[in-house]
């Protein structure tokens, strides 16, 4: 049977201008760990860096062009220590002999062989090619039926990844390599055990993550000395969860599920703030487990209750929020969650009774300015204007608090509107610490909106009397103003649905806001074309139909108006239900 080789590429990279020894790049010392002696540790994120080959089949003698490069373009590096080992044993010493190809290269002497590496005072370089040719002359001692690259690449002083490892070539005509079947999880995730024998968080509540491939679905269990940890969700790269002492992110413990090559990784990592999560060794945990299957990540490990050694990990026997998490992932590395994590409304006791936990994926600060935002520009505003656009006629002799009914009604209606969006605009300043960089143009809608509602209440104490020959021009700029105010905010409305920190459901927002706009629209409509009927019809008629004309004008206005404002709570009700259900 002939020999099977597999050729493993292995890069180390070394910093430049910055490296205090081995200045001539022969870093002999580091041949066996490859790892560059910087003062700092390896970086434990995603590699940038990729090694390629120009065949995966070989005979003995052939040259194997191998390329290193960014995954990126414009990724570049300062350094770097490439080996090809046995595959079968990591741990062995490098074989082959490489030819250099560029000059920015250079061959180091790791025991009896040769490897390819750069340490020189050069700027940064985007790729770099060295031949490795598999010698006839080898012995088949020197490897079983495989071999493997392996390279560290240096980025920075003190940015660089130890051990990355390269593509397998094998010789032709080898028995392969044993297969290693990955670990899956259970057929199912066995939500009975949900309140009873395990603690479950569940998005939409009461899911099933077997039966609906839309379900985010995480449990934990207490067994012995070590938790037992589930997690699954749909995603095109990665799901998570993290444990954190208050509901914003930042020094939080985080597990995530990594999509990478049809393959799940799974890893802890810890954060700093609202930086991106920095991976951790997987030694903290273990029986680790997964499965894939159209397009939801299915993954479970378990890790000890405390972990004294890992000073990143919080112990299991306290209270914690919990967030889950799902996005993107290129390669290995994640990319920001696509949408607000979904946290648990209260902090859960790790060591308590199995319980149901229920979370949401907005905070609370946020539900309450949508909820105030909405009562205020899809009902108070509204109400407000069909007051005074079309029943001062109406009651022309009562009166309110010494005011005329229409005018109290209406300015009770508008303050109100004024105090909920004043209240209402300060709420994700709160919660932001700031302003919404990534809000778009929401907040500058809000702003408009909150500007242009503190100037009509100044304008309407300073109004001139009702007969003041330019009384016209307060009219006309408080008509002005109040339509533009209520223009913006239905488009701030319209873009705050669809923000992450409160995402309605799509596209059912964007329906009931069409609904409500035809609801008032038509509203408005018809009081106007009945305004104008009654009035052309008093011209035609005579005095005595004139008297009775009014009478029957204001009831149908009436009639119009209560089925008005039982069409607008409906609508009210609906996006304030909506927001209490995200």
């Amino acid at each position: 049977m002939g020999l099977h080789v597999i050729g493993v590429f292995t890069l180390l990279g070394i910093i430049l201008n910055h490296t205090v020894a081995f200045e001539n790049g022969r870093v002999t010392v580091s041949c066996e760990t490859m790892t560059p002696d910087h003062g700092s540790t390896s970086q434990r994120s995603p590699s940038p860096f990729i090694i390629r080959v120009d065949k995966d089949v070989f005979i003995p003698g052939d040259q194997i062009k191998v390329t290193l490069t960014g995954r990126r373009p414009g990724t570049s590096f300062e350094g770097f220590l490439l080996q090809a080992r046995d595959a079968t044993d990591m741990n062995s010493d490098p074989v082959g002999t490489f030819i250099l190809i560029d000059k920015a290269s250079q061959l180091l002497a790791c025991g009896n062989v040769n490897v390819c590496g750069q340490c020189r005072s050069l700027s940064n370089v985007h790729f770099s090619f060295c031949y490795c040719q598999l010698n006839r002359d080898m012995p088949a001692s020197s490897f079983h039926c495989s071999r493997k690259k392996k390279v560290t690449v240096v980025q920075k002083f003190n940015t660089y990844w130890v051990q990355l490892h390269g593509p397998v070539v094998s010789q032709l005509n080898a028995s392969p390599l044993p297969i290693q079947t990955p670990l899956t999880v259970p057929s199912s995730f066995n939500v009975t055990e949900c309140g009873s024998q395990s603690f479950c968080l569940r998005d939409p509540p009461g899911c099933d993550p077997e039966t609906d491939q839309t379900c985010c679905f995480f449990s934990f269990a207490v067994q012995g000395r070590s938790v037992l940890f589930q997690l699954s969700g749909p995603s095109q790269g990665y799901v998570s969860f993290a444990l954190s002492g208050d509901q914003s992110m930042g020094a939080d413990d985080i597990y995530l599920c990594i999509v990478i090559d049809q393959s799940i990784q799974i890893h802890p990592a810890h954060s700093t703030g609202r930086s991106h999560p920095i991976l951790n060794s997987q030694v903290s945990i273990y029986d680790l487990a997964w499965r894939l299957e159209d397009g939801v990540i299915k993954c479970s490990f378990r890790r000890n209750i405390q972990l004294p050694e890992h000073s990143e990990r919080f112990d299991l026997d306290k209270h914690y929020y919990i967030f889950l998490a799902e996005g993107r992932a290129e390669n290995g590395r994640i990319e920001k969650h696509h949408r607000q994590p979904l946290i648990t409304q209260t902090k859960v006791y790790f060591a308590g009774e199995p319980k149901e936990i229920t979370g949401s994926r907005s905070p609370l600060s946020i539900k309450a300015h949508g909820a105030l935002m909405f009562i205020g520009w899809v009902t108070t505003v509204n109400v407000g204007v069909v007051v005074a656009r079309f029943f001062k006629p109406a009651c022309p002799t009562r009166t309110l608090f010494g005011e005329r009914l229409w005018f109290q009604v209406h300015r009770i209606l508008m303050g109100t509107t004024v105090l909920l969006t004043c209240i209402g605009c300060i709420l994700p300043f709160l919660y932001r610490g700031g302003w919404s960089h990534h809000a778009g143009a929401h907040p500058y809608f809000g702003c408009a909106v909150l500007t242009l509602i503190i100037i009509q209440p100044i304008l309407a104490i300073f109004r001139p009397h009702p007969q003041a020959p330019r009384r016209y021009i307060f009219d006309w700029t408080h008509w002005g103003m109040g339509t533009a105010a209520r223009a913006i905010a239905l488009a701030a409305m319209f873009l705050g649905m669809d923000l992450p920190a409160l995402d309605l459901h799509n596209p059912w927002d964007t329906s009931v806001m069409v609904g409500f706009i035809t609801w008032h629209v038509m509203t408005e409509l018809i009081l106007e074309t009945h305004n104008y009927l009654t009035t052309y019809k008093g011209y035609k008629l005579n005095l005595n139909y004139c008297l009775i004309l009014p009478l029957q004008a204001h009831r149908f206005k009436k009639i119009v108006f209560v089925i008005y404002i039982c069409g607008n709570l409906t609508f009210l009700i609906m996006f304030l239900v909506a927001i209490c259900l995200v």
